[in-house]
């Protein structure tokens, strides 16, 4: 391996463990919060660092990884569109495109680490793409319900007389 694909390696792998950790600890920490809003930026920071060093390496070594050049792009999109839409009087889309992105970075390391890991390497690839978004699927919709039950704009308006 090049120096150069060592080190997109090395900053792949610390920007991947950083927006994991810190995409995770803003999911629980108080909505609206600083700590949540720090938490959510060194998301954004840490995953715009994976899918540029991931992006360096899918295109280091094209032509066997456009799957998760794809991924990248489709993690930084949903995130961007997360981004966007804080601070709205319903935050449902952020809490989507926020953990949209979060699935889609999870699912881009299963889908190249999943066949390298113990116990993991014994399940079919199909797996590696549908079980991050098997897994979050029943957590997003309860958060979706419950943000749509606190947000003022989801009440029915009052009906006219």
């Amino acid at each position: 391996m090049l120096l150069l694909e060592r080190l997109f390696v090395v900053a792949h792998v610390a920007a991947g463990v950083g927006a994991v950790a810190s995409g995770a600890a803003a999911m629980l920490a108080a909505k609206g919060g600083s700590a949540h809003r720090r938490l959510g930026r060194t998301y954004l920071a840490t995953l715009a660092g994976a899918c540029a060093s991931g992006t360096a390496l899918a295109i280091q070594r094209w032509p066997r990884f456009p799957h998760l050049l794809a991924l990248a792009g489709i993690a930084a999109a949903l995130a961007a569109l997360g981004f966007a839409a804080r601070g709205r009087p319903s935050r449902v889309l952020h809490l989507l495109g926020m953990s949209a992105s979060y699935v889609a970075m999870l699912t881009a390391f299963y889908v190249d680490n999943g066949p390298k890991l113990p116990l993991w390497r014994q399940l079919p690839p199909s797996v590696f793409w549908v079980l991050p978004s098997l897994v979050a699927l029943p957590l997003i919709v309860r958060a979706t319900r419950r943000e749509r039950r606190r947000s003022p704009d989801a009440r029915p308006a009052p009906r006219a007389r």
